[in-house]
């Protein structure tokens, strides 16, 4: 899959701001060397989690670079880049080639709702602009649409670069039909941390993490372990993060993990409008759980 093979436990990276506003690129190039000693298994840079919508395309790049130099070849490398004009994303990836990253997470495209039949032929585009493996990403609560699985399944079939998919619809029934009818070496990762346990019990290939940021380690020991088939021992570390996985949404994403890396001393709990961070209350019942 692509130059480096994506499996297991990736972590979608936050991004860090100082007091004043700006990128803590310091901050962030620590948040990179925590993944690597935690075993994380790939680093998906500039997604949801990193608040991208927020960051000047100039900031767009600085991050990039600082995480790929950061990283230095160790971790397989995930960048984000979709959007909801497919004319503008072919532009993008027709002038960068993108031979820093390892593959792309492209999102089902949002606002402007299009059919199933429009997913596809967005996505199709994408594929021939670039010869970089694609990870789809689902996520009909922020998109305000469901990529269906049969649409899923197509792309899979008729674009050999689109490699996987970040499934975040929430839906298992849905997620199990991908699983089940998938082609060979098409990979499902789950786009939640709550259900990701039983995900890769059905089959699925890994996750792509909130978590994970704040508990590297020990995300990436219950996705191990899952994965080799220990599910007595994975499921005590879940049980542990049960609480944590909803605190983490309650006041929404990243909120949630930032307050949390706070607490740990990692970054600073600070957000871009229209982010807020949590509400005290919230703050408190994440601070409970540590």
């Amino acid at each position: 899959m692509g130059k480096k093979n994506l499996y297991g436990m990736g972590v979608a990276l936050v991004t860090p701001f100082d007091a004043t506003g700006a990128v803590d690129y310091e901050a962030l190039g620590r948040l990179v060397d925590f993944q690597i000693e935690s075993h994380t298994d790939f680093l998906c840079v500039l997604g949801t989690t990193a608040e991208t919508p927020t960051l000047s395309v100039e900031e767009q790049l600085a991050v990039r670079r600082t995480v790929v130099e950061r990283n230095a070849g160790r971790l397989p490398i995930l960048l984000g880049c979709g959007g909801n004009c497919t004319r503008s994303i072919v532009n993008k990836l027709t002038i960068d080639k993108m031979n820093d990253v390892d593959a792309i997470l492209s999102v089902v495209p949002y606002y402007n709702k299009p059919t199933q039949t429009g997913m596809y032929a967005h996505f199709k585009a994408i594929s021939e602009a670039t010869d970089l493996p694609i990870v789809l990403y689902n996520v009909p609560g922020r998109t305000g649409v469901n990529m269906l699985p049969e649409t899923t399944l197509r792309l899979a079939s008729d674009c050999k670069n689109v490699v996987g998919i970040k499934e975040a619809s929430g839906n298992i029934e849905q997620i199990e039909y991908i699983l089940k009818n998938r082609p060979e070496g098409f990979k499902v990762f789950s786009g939640d941390d709550g259900i990701t346990l039983p995900l890769i019990k059905s089959g699925a290939d890994g996750v792509i993490s909130v978590i994970g940021n704040a508990y590297a380690a020990e995300f990436a020991e219950l996705v191990h372990l899952a994965q080799t088939g220990k599910y007595v021992e994975a499921e005590a570390i879940d049980r542990r993060f049960a609480e944590l996985y909803k605190l983490l949404f309650l006041d929404g994403n990243p909120a949630g993990v930032k307050c949390l890396l706070e607490l740990r001393g990692m970054l600073q709990n600070v957000l871009r409008l229209p982010l807020m961070p949590v509400t005290q209350a919230t703050c408190d019942k994440i601070a409970a759980q540590l």
